[in-house]
Formats: structure tokens, C-alpha cells, sequence
């Protein structure tokens, strides 16, 4: 009789208790957790190295891309977080470990969902900027921003109490909601970036496109769409495994270290790489300061054409008193108000004018490309 029934767990002391259901990815063992948590750690060291080049190289030339440094930050998290499974695998009875381990691997993904939906911000103010840059938009958006780390602050918090709260007690049942919850809020989260960004894409415009980045807006649109769903895919797994609650005697397929590693690391690696070898340090740069409409498709002047430049204002400044009154509104055109200062100053390209219109406004044009530029081009006319 006692021959049929299945050999306990051995009680070991606590608190932190080991689980008693079975995690998604299992207890690791040296084989094959080792070899292929460093492979993995490997891929991720080279993802964070490319990464940190390229923003060097990028900073050097004065071209600005904090995203590069927070996709190295990520790969970094996510080397930690092999390395302590490789650690967890060698020392199986730690659960101090096991703990950390945890929640690295919950915790860094987040990086890469934020990141997708300041992208998706990005194409909102490029498609629609008369809507984009409205103060309730931001404030939307500052909350969703906000959300992710709120959310990142309960996954640790419950992670963490799991281990030291026995099985059966309230509090555990109250943790136990609260992830499911919060991997239910991490699944849409990470699919948000994609009716954002496609809907602003297909909504009908009121305004000209404001395009930033290197490529088509469209190609670049389908780069964040691949990889918010790449992102999708993998939280969505993740949530459903949590609502499969199964006895760590008796997992299920889902928990296997084969789900674990393509789920979590496999995916992340292949928006990684994917992001970085489509150089979406280009694709989806903005210009540094742009707070305002019309901000992100201005031209970045280089030293070379100041002198042009200067000629061209000093020919247009002159024939400013002139053509003032014979400027003419035109609803089919905008090229926006007389600029006071360089954040109220929108430029977009004309469709139809007049020789007197384009005149007048190359003169107002370069009212304010000496706003911008003033002092640059006092330098190089002397």
C-alpha cells in the first residue's frame, strides 16, 4: 500500500520554501541547463556589446539614440539572469537563488515593452502631430509609462512573498491573483504598440506626415509591428501557463525547459537582433528637443551648409518688407505662424503657390532658420 503512493518532497527548513507547483522552465540541472543558458548568455553578451557600440559611435558623431543604451541595459539583465540560473542549476537546493533568478527573468522583459511604446508614440506624432503632441496625450501615455513599472513593482513584490509564505494560507491565494492579473496586463501591454501605431497609420489625416527616421515610415512601422507581436507571443504564453496551476510532481508540457528558453530568452533575442540589425538606432531617431509639431521632419543643418544658408537668408531677409502683404492663405497648404521662437515654428512643404507665396515664405522660413541657427551662421559669415 505505502509502495503505490508517490515519494514526498523532503521537508526542507524555511522560510524561503521551496514551491510546490510547478514554474514555467522547472528546478534547472546542470544538463541542459548550463550548456544552453551559456549560449544563450553568450548571444545576449554580443547583442549588449553591438548595442553599446553603436551608441558610442553614434554619440561621437552627435547623433543621440538612448534607446541603443537601453536595449545594452536589457541584455545586461538578461545576462544576469542566465548566469543565476546557471548558478540556481549547480546549486539546486538554494532557493535564495532560485529566488533572484526569478525575478531577472520576469522583470527584464518589461524594458523592451516600454521601449515599443514609446516607438508607437513616435508614429501617433508622425502621422497626426496636431493630435500627437496634445497634453493628454502625453498624460495618457505618462500613465501607461508609469503602469509598467507599478506592475514590474507587484510581479517582485509577489514573486518574492510566494517563497516565504506556506502553501494554503490567504496570502498566498492573494498573490496568486495578483499575478495573474498582472501577466493578463503584461499580455495586452505588450501588444499595445500595435493598434497604436498601425491605427495611426490607417486613421484618416487632417494634417501632413511628419516623418522622422531613416526609411520608409511604412517598412519602419512594419518593424516595430513584428516585434511588439514577437513580444505578444511570449507574454501571452507566459500568462496562460500562470492559470495552469499544476503540482510540481506532475507538470504539464507547457512548464518544460523547451517552452521556458523559447518563450522567454529565444523570442527576446530575436527582437534584439532583429532591432539592431535593421538599425532601428536610424529608423526610428527623433530630433533632440522635439516637443511641437512639425519638429521631428525639420532638417539637421550640417556645418558644411552655413555658408549656402547664410547667402540664401540674407537674399530672402531682404525682401521681407516686400513681400509681407502678398502672402496669401491658402487652405490647401500650411506652412504655419510667423515663428516668435524655435518651438512655435512649424515648416512643411508647399503643394501649390504662387512665385510671390513661395517667396514670402522662404522669407519667413528663414526668419526662423536664424532663430535656430543664428549664432552657427554668425560664425561662419565672419
Amino acid at each position: 500500500m505505502a509502495s503505490s503512493q508517490q515519494p514526498q518532497l523532503p521537508v526542507l527548513p524555511g522560510p524561503p520554501y521551496p514551491p510546490t507547483t510547478a514554474q514555467l522552465g522547472l528546478v534547472p540541472s546542470i544538463i541542459p541547463d548550463v550548456p544552453i543558458s551559456s549560449a544563450l548568455l553568450a548571444l545576449f553578451l554580443g547583442g549588449a556589446a553591438t548595442n553599446l557600440v553603436i551608441f558610442r559611435a553614434n554619440r561621437k558623431r552627435g547623433f543621440r539614440f538612448v534607446f541603443s543604451m537601453v536595449f545594452f541595459v536589457f541584455c545586461v539583465i538578461r545576462i544576469a539572469a542566465l548566469a543565476l540560473r546557471i548558478a540556481w542549476a549547480c546549486h539546486k537546493r538554494n532557493v535564495r537563488l532560485g529566488i533572484a533568478a526569478q525575478i531577472f527573468t520576469a522583470a527584464g522583459v518589461l524594458v523592451l515593452f516600454v521601449s515599443n511604446l514609446a516607438f508607437a508614440l513616435r508614429f501617433v506624432r508622425a502621422y497626426h502631430p496636431s493630435l500627437g503632441w496634445k497634453q493628454w496625450v502625453k498624460c495618457v501615455f505618462g500613465v501607461l509609462f508609469a503602469s509598467a513599472v507599478t506592475v514590474l513593482a507587484m510581479v517582485i513584490t509577489v514573486t518574492v512573498q510566494g517563497f516565504f509564505v506556506k502553501e494554503g494560507s490567504s496570502v498566498k491565494e492573494i498573490d496568486r491573483k495578483i499575478q495573474l492579473v498582472c501577466g493578463t496586463y503584461l499580455a495586452a501591454y505588450a501588444f499595445l504598440p500595435v493598434p497604436i501605431a498601425v491605427g495611426a497609420a490607417l486613421w484618416p489625416k487632417r494634417t501632413r506626415i511628419d516623418p522622422f527616421g531613416q526609411g520608409q515610415l511604412g517598412t519602419n512601422l512594419g518593424l516595430l509591428t513584428t516585434g511588439a507581436l514577437l513580444l505578444t507571443a511570449g507574454a501571452t504564453f507566459r500568462a496562460v501557463v500562470t492559470f495552469l496551476q499544476r503540482p510540481i510532481r506532475d507538470p504539464g508540457w507547457f512548464h518544460s525547459r523547451a517552452c521556458f528558453y523559447i518563450f522567454n530568452f529565444t523570442i527576446e533575442l530575436l527582437v534584439v537582433y532583429l532591432y539592431t540589425l535593421a538599425r532601428f538606432d536610424k529608423r526610428f531617431h527623433v530630433r533632440d528637443g522635439s516637443s511641437a509639431p512639425g519638429h521631428y521632419s525639420c532638417v539637421d543643418l550640417k556645418q558644411g551648409d552655413m555658408t549656402a544658408l547664410a547667402e540664401a537668408m540674407s537674399a530672402a531677409n531682404e525682401r521681407i518688407e516686400d513681400n509681407e502683404g502678398d502672402r496669401k492663405s491658402d487652405s490647401r497648404w500650411r506652412i504655419g505662424s510667423r515663428p516668435k521662437s524655435a518651438n512655435d515654428s512649424y515648416v512643411a512643404r508647399p503643394v501649390e503657390m504662387s512665385n510671390q507665396e513661395r517667396d514670402a515664405d522662404l522669407a519667413w522660413l528663414a526668419c526662423a532658420l536664424n532663430i535656430l541657427y543664428g549664432e552657427e551662421l554668425d560664425k561662419q559669415a565672419s
